[in-house]
């Protein structure tokens, strides 16, 4: 059941405590672009191959089951919201997390998943 305040009073101290918190409108986009980014299966699934190792296309393909299509689908997505970087080696290209945040944030997501 939802807890309504008793009446309509608002208590000023308490909305200027959560406006010096609220995020600005361009980092709320930002970031939802990220959970969005985060909202597929198969690129969560790159993500965690990827936090410990660099991976190429086709070594990602192996560890998850897909098509080197799909992951490279995948990918181009990831590319764009910045949550995956790559680096070309001769012919090979292997792509990472583009930094630690990624991480991070991947891991604290599937501990809030894992919390019983």
């Amino acid at each position: 059941m939802d807890q309504l305040c008793e009446d309509r009073y608002i208590d000023e101290d308490k909305v200027r405590q959560a406006q010096a918190y609220l995020v600005d409108s361009l980092s709320a986009t930002r970031l939802s672009e990220i959970f969005k980014a985060l909202s597929d299966p198969s690129r969560v699934r790159i993500i965690s191959a990827l936090t410990h190792t660099e991976l190429c296309v086709y070594d990602l393909a192996a560890a998850l089951g897909m098509s080197q299509s799909a992951v490279s689908h995948q990918l181009r997505s990831l590319r764009e919201m910045r949550l995956v970087r790559y680096r070309k080696e001769g012919r090979h290209v292997y792509y990472q997390l583009d930094d630690e945040h990624i991480g991070d944030l991947f891991r604290r997501g599937l501990e809030h998943v894992e919390h019983s």
